[in-house]
């Protein structure tokens, strides 16, 4: 790109590095366009009944539907996901808008409290203009768990989106536009980093959610902090995968592939730590191995490729180099290990072992098609090892017996955890961590409870004995 500041979006195909198409980011004065637009329809966008809002984003989820093969081409293009997975990225979040367009007007109604006089209730009231910046690993997900509760609740969303899915976030603004939300309501804004500050310093701006990497999401935190807003993290994870017994192993190697496979590897609740008791070790190793040495890339968009490319050419760089120097360091491969000789941004599937403390692949989150496996010897060294993270996001246990397999689950340090299958997400699910893996839920009833004013409403006769005060 010629110039960096102004042409900071575009769509450049991680399986062969071509850029398609550029699009100029937008600064100063458009950005305070926006602004006050979005703070007007605020205004007007609050006030109306919520089956109205409602039924907006039901509009936008039957929208998505039927833009389904367009949209997860277009995802497919931009990151590379596998156009599978793509296809059911759009499943996914037209689901959760449906969610929110059904059970939003229930989530949003007064609470009465159980008072000895009088009445007493609260008032779910929304803030107002909402910033959400977005990653590009689920281009459509992401940013619709944070948008469609909020919209049914009555605030209005600016939407940064991630630089190297420009396609994609227009894709979505159009949907909501086309879905009868009025101007403002929902804005795409192509903001360089440096602006995101200036638009949280914003008196229209009322509180901000990041989906991203630690150090963006810090910057936000103390941003919004700075400015006595609300804020809404979910960083990254580095999520343990441990296997207690050999019972039914296939099965649970399948669900490893899957839970370290899927989008490539990028995600934050994906398998990353494969934690397995001794006796199960050495089979699930070579079960993983061979499932991986299996898998075939190839462009995302032929429904035969099974490892796709990894986001960009510096992801994969990136990667490339924390493998190499883990190996470094002592550690043992298994399998992979090395960029694939083919034009775009590839690596080998990749399994290694023997990682100790001190070593990269010990402590960071590897993001991409590369597994760590550990052998303890009893399930308080699998816990022990689980929670030496400074991640805490998800996580899964599996065995059979279920008891244990609960038991072992509720001592894992994180915001969620799965027995029997793979870290995943649903509408009705909350979705959130610990630790650096940020703070707040997402989806569910809590979804619609981090940018909202739970006011309390407290009805007395005129008569009534007067209290002391205290604040």
């Amino acid at each position: 790109m010629s110039d960096q500041r102004k042409s900071s979006f575009a769509t450049v195909n991680p399986a062969t590095g071509e850029t398609l198409v550029e699009f100029p980011a937008v600064e100063g004065e458009e950005v305070d366009a926006a602004l006050d637009l979005a703070g007007q329809a605020f205004s007007a966008w609050r006030q109306r009944p919520v089956s109205e809002r409602a039924a907006v984003v039901a509009r936008a989820a039957a929208l998505m539907k039927e833009r389904k093969e367009e949209l997860a081409q277009t995802i497919t293009l931009e990151m590379g996901k596998l156009i599978s997975e793509a296809r059911g990225e759009v499943d996914l979040a037209a689901s959760i808008l449906e969610y929110y367009a059904e059970h939003g007007p229930v989530f949003t109604a007064d609470e009465p409290l159980d008072v000895a006089e009088g009445e007493a209730y609260l008032v779910n009231e929304p803030l107002g203009v909402l910033l959400g910046v977005m990653p590009w690993n689920f281009p459509l997900y992401q940013v619709v768990r944070f948008a469609g509760p909020n919209l049914v609740l009555g605030n209005t969303v600016l939407v940064k989106h991630a630089g190297i899915c420009p396609q994609s976030a227009l894709a979505l603004e159009t949907l909501f536009r086309d879905a009868q939300a009025p101007e403002g309501v929902y804005t795409n804004l192509f903001v360089s980093h440096d602006e995101i500050s200036r638009i949280i310093d914003s008196p229209v701006v009322r509180g901000a959610s990041l989906t991203g990497s630690e150090a963006a999401g810090a910057q936000v935190a103390e941003r919004a902090g700075r400015n006595m807003k609300p804020s809404l993290l979910e960083l990254g994870g580095s999520d343990v995968f441990i296997v207690l017994d050999r019972e039914g192993l296939e099965r649970t190697i399948d669900a490893a592939v899957a839970g370290r496979m899927a989008n490539t590897g990028q995600s934050c609740v994906a398998a990353k730590r494969f934690i397995v008791l001794e006796d199960a070790y050495d089979e699930f190793v070579d079960g993983l191995r061979r499932r991986f040495e299996e898998l075939r890339p190839g462009d995302p968009a032929d429904e035969a490729t099974t490892l796709g490319p990894l986001s960009s050419e510096r992801a994969a760089a990136d990667l490339a180099d924390q493998i190499r120097e883990t190996l470094d360091q002592g550690a043992e491969l298994v399998t992979g290990g090395h960029r694939i000789d083919r034009p775009g941004a590839f690596v080998e599937a990749t399994i290694i072992t023997g990682v100790k403390p001190g070593m990269r692949a010990y402590a960071e989150e590897l993001f991409g098609p590369a597994a760590v496996v550990y052998r303890v010897a009893d399930e308080d060294e699998a816990v022990a090892l689980a929670n030496d993270s400074q991640y805490g996001l998800g996580g899964s246990v599996f065995g059979a017996d279920l008891e244990r397999a609960r038991r072992v689950a509720e001592r894992v340090e994180t915001g969620m955890v799965w027995v029997n299958h793979p870290t995943s997400t649903q509408p009705d699910l909350p979705f959130g961590g610990i630790k650096r893996s940020g703070y707040g839920r997402e989806l569910s009833r809590l979804g619609m409870r981090e940018f909202v004013n739970r006011k309390l409403v407290r009805i007395l006769p005129p008569d009534a004995q007067l209290r002391g005060i205290a604040g």
